[in-house]
């Protein structure tokens, strides 16, 4: 079947992706497969390939498309890896990463949220995604740990859970650090028993709520 956007999907990672130094094949590749308008109600699909963030309901967003490229680039990850997600969103970010990795696991706090980002995964034959929906800042420790986490909403601290749920040595763990206004993107290296970070670039995303988030004790 014809892809109405397939033309301004390739423009998108063109210009905007690999025009600002994303170099991963992998993920280059991915980005062009993906149908990002797929992933919004019709009357926002135009909006898909342009180069923002785009409103989901309940206060949601998906993020620009150069943000998922570089926080997927930076979790460097392996075809036999499995990677834990925090904030499901509208799936998209979720379907980029399996087709990088083995296994996906996306916690969504929003049932409603959830519920459509399933739907449009499993329609897109995407069956190595598993959808949960519960406190994305406790993780998913029943299928930990993982080798690589990423976390797309902002965090004022690094949650102990995630963690605590990262694997050994060389499990990455990439998350939005910093106030509500503004924040730094951080990638996370475990080096031993030691985890290093080092930041990538300013960034400003939907706040990460929960127990271990903003609106925990």
């Amino acid at each position: 079947m014809d892809d109405p956007f397939l033309a301004l999907r390739h423009e998108m990672v063109e210009w905007q992706i690999a025009g600002r130094g994303i170099r991963d094949p992998r993920v280059l590749e991915a980005m062009r497969t993906v149908p990002r308008h797929f992933f919004l109600p019709a009357h926002r699909e135009r909006l898909a390939y342009a180069d923002q963030a785009v409103p989901l309901s309940l206060g949601q967003t998906m993020s620009q498309p150069y943000m998922v490229a570089a926080m997927t680039e930076a979790l460097s990850l392996a075809p036999d890896d499995r990677v834990l997600e925090i904030g499901t969103g509208s799936g998209y970010q979720a379907a980029v990463l399996a087709h990088l990795a083995a296994e996906v696991f996306t916690v969504e706090r929003l049932p409603e949220l959830a519920e459509k980002a399933r739907e449009r995964l499993h329609d897109l034959g995407l069956h190595n995604v598993h959808v949960e929906v519960g406190d994305g800042t406790l993780g998913l420790p029943l299928h930990a740990p993982y080798d690589a986490i990423v976390v797309t909403a902002a965090t004022p601290s690094l949650p102990p859970a995630l963690v605590d749920q990262l694997g050994d040595d060389g499990g990455r763990l990439v998350a939005p650090v910093g106030d509500l206004s503004f924040q730094r993107l951080m990638r996370y290296v475990r080096v031993g028993t030691e985890l290093r970070g080092e930041p990538l670039m300013g960034c400003r995303f939907v706040p990460l709520l929960g127990e271990e988030g903003w609106d925990g004790p």
